[in-house]
């Protein structure tokens, strides 16, 4: 192993001990000063960005994906409100989960811990860096980033600011960013299992599946977006259009913007010009014959259904039915969040018993998928496994549980 990186995961794994018994009060001090800090230093986070921003332009990086490189002062200050909202969350550490009580007189409490080391892997998004390590600080969690070569000198900038900010209040290293972007760094943090207790990959599918696939350290698995919207045959067109247009275009680049609509055949002709009208030349539609027969198209192929985007790109197919709508959510999600729109309450009731994505709607868009608008705060990302956390990661999700036993000189006969 690369030995900058081991010494990294050493300190690293020392820290989370260390973290283990850091009380509330300190935590939310060193939020604060975090805060304060990105807020004061803005000049230089966007000084740093720039260089970023400047080189993804020059290498031909999609609008869409620039949007999320992008950092101004209006985002940081964003940032720097949303480190400040995490002090007014609870604390999930040393909640009791269950207390019994047996008839030997033991008391067994299950408590909720830290789980150690967080090995982050995530790509061109450098408020990621920010998220991250705040909420590693409020759950008592460690992290050790690893953000894309695209984004290098914003999370350099933000992760010494953030931990000049804690120096004195927390551990040293409880914040850590690997510099090296050499891939093998990688395949090293995701397979070192004396020091990682948990990966979490963001990004494209290419590399969670990468992780996924290679990481012998315990993976939560956060989703590729390809996430869909059904407009039913008893839809709402007002509804259906203004969610269209939101799930959409309103941030193209990130997991829970739609890919793909698919469109009842009962309403598909009093749908789709009014939904080409709404998106107003801003989105490349591809469409299957049936689609083509109403509105100008790309053709689209079965490599456009199963694409996740993330930009202004989407796939149209129309159906003859709800089960063709499951079918082909089946086939080509990626389980993250799909929604439908029907005044049909006995519809919507199939559609969302139906389906095993992470979230499922009924009339809302599905850029609602974010720990910030469940009221859980920031998160990590969308999970799309079903262990050890679903849907949002945020702070709960963060912690494991430990038992504790009490006892007074008991022995087991």
């Amino acid at each position: 192993m690369d030995q900058i990186l081991l010494n990294q995961l050493k300190n690293a794994k020392i820290a989370s001990r260390q973290m283990m018994n850091v009380e509330t009060s300190t935590k939310n001090k060193a939020l604060e000063k975090i805060s304060q800090a990105l807020i004061r230093r803005i000049p230089e986070i966007i000084e740093e960005n720039q260089k970023d921003f400047i080189a993804a332009k020059e290498n031909g990086m999609s609008e869409a994906m620039m949007d999320r490189l992008l950092l101004n002062e209006e985002r940081i200050t964003s940032i720097a409100e949303d480190v400040l909202k995490l002090t007014q969350l609870d604390d999930p550490v040393g909640d009791i989960i269950r207390e019994i009580h047996r008839p030997n007189g033991l008391v067994i409490k299950q408590v909720r811990v830290p789980i150690g080391v967080f090995g982050i892997i995530y790509e061109s998004r450098p408020n990621v860096t920010v998220d991250i390590a705040c909420l590693c600080i409020k759950s008592s969690n460690v992290c050790v980033l690893k953000g894309g070569k695209e984004a290098l000198h914003s999370n350099k900038i933000l992760t010494s600011i953030m931990q000049e900010a804690i120096s004195g209040i927390l551990p040293d290293n409880s914040i850590q960013l690997i510099q090296n972007t050499d891939r093998s760094m990688v395949s090293q943090l995701i397979t070192a299992n004396d020091y990682v207790d948990v990966v979490v990959p963001r990004g494209g599918k290419g590399l969670i599946q990468h992780v996924v696939k290679n990481a012998t350290v315990p993976v939560i698995e956060t989703g590729a977006g390809n996430c869909h919207l059904y407009i039913d045959k008893d839809a709402d067109l007002n509804k259906a259009i203004n969610i269209s247009v939101n799930a959409k275009i309103q941030r193209p680049s990130v997991c829970n913007a739609i890919e793909t609509i698919l469109v009842h055949k009962d309403i598909a002709k009093d749908y789709l010009p009014a939904m080409v009208k709404a998106f107003d030349g801003r989105v490349d539609i591809r469409g299957d014959k049936n689609v083509e027969e109403i509105i100008s198209c790309q053709l689209a192929t079965d490599e456009d259904y199963a694409t996740e985007y993330d930009d202004y790109i989407v796939a149209i197919k129309i159906v003859n039915s709800l089960e063709e709508v499951i079918d082909h959510i089946y086939k080509y999600s990626t389980k993250h969040s799909e929604s439908i729109i029907t005044e049909n309450q006995q519809t919507a009731d199939i559609f969302m018993n139906a389906l095993d994505s992470a979230c499922v709607y009924h009339n809302a868009s599905t850029r609602f998928s974010d720990g910030g608008e469940f009221g859980f705060g920031a998160e990590l990302g969308i999970s799309t496994q079903k262990l050890h956390a679903r849907g949002p990661l945020a702070l709960l999700e963060m912690t494991s549980f430990q038992y504790k036993i009490y006892g007074n000189g008991q022995i087991r006969e």
